[in-house]
């Protein structure tokens, strides 16, 4: 393992241990990859001072967000953060986990729509057999630098991103602004579910300013400390 890996935590990445870790005083969070809005009311909660910036690409998630997250201190960006600007093919996720409660089930009435994503399903279609992608759709995507640009000038004091393997992606088009970020937290496999998905050592080669705060079974706490 490398030295910058450390062992598994068994301490969630919640609003409440978050707090102490960013402050009650952020003033600037992003969420990429918002889905239905749970953790755009999770972060809003969290941080009473922040403006939150959600990014969805998924038509099926964006109308329940929209109808889930209606907070003054909220906003939400019909894009896809990816590597370039432009528009991409989303690999639009479908089916239903195997047993998943009939309340839960109602969640999804257009199908599953957690694991979607820029890039294509390599290993997830042998770990999660029942997750099918079978369309994909063109979808508008920015770089995280080409949006900060013009939105977010000043220091960033949290990342939440949820980008099924894009995370890559993520600090390809974001290197000037996650050098004014404080926080990422993001999932990570050391397994290529989609095609080009870093391990976890390889994301860390690419921010050599960050280091491990905290590291789940698939998600990774990451503080840059040339931002503190």
């Amino acid at each position: 393992m490398s030295a910058r890996i450390p062992p598994l935590s068994n301490i969630p990445v919640t609003g409440e241990t978050l707090r102490p870790l960013i402050g009650l005083d952020a003033q600037l969070v992003l969420e990429i990859g918002a889905h239905h809005g749970t953790h755009t009311h999770m972060l809003l909660q969290a941080f009473p001072k922040a403006q939150v910036h959600a990014f969805e690409p998924d038509p099926r998630a964006i109308e329940v967000h929209r109808k889930s997250v209606q907070h003054p201190r909220a906003t939400l960006h019909t894009t896809a953060i990816g590597a370039t600007n432009g528009r991409a093919e989303f690999h639009v996720s479908s089916g239903m986990p195997p047993g998943i409660d009939p309340v839960a089930a109602a969640e999804y009435p257009q199908g599953w729509d957690q694991s979607g994503s820029l890039l294509a399903p390599k290993e997830h279609r042998k770990v999660h057999p029942w997750c099918r992608f079978v369309r994909t759709i063109s979808v508008e995507v920015r770089s995280l630098d080409a949006w900060a640009s013009k939105h977010a000038q000043g220091t960033i004091d949290f990342i939440w991103a949820d980008m099924q393997g894009a995370e890559g992606d993520l600090v390809r088009g974001g290197a000037r602004t996650l050098a004014r970020t404080r926080f990422l937290y993001c999932e990570y496999s050391d397994q290529e579910l989609y095609e080009g998905e870093p391990t976890l050592a390889a994301l860390l080669d690419m921010l050599p300013t960050w280091e491990v705060v905290r590291r789940l079974p698939s998600d990774v706490l990451i503080q840059n400390t040339a931002c503190r």
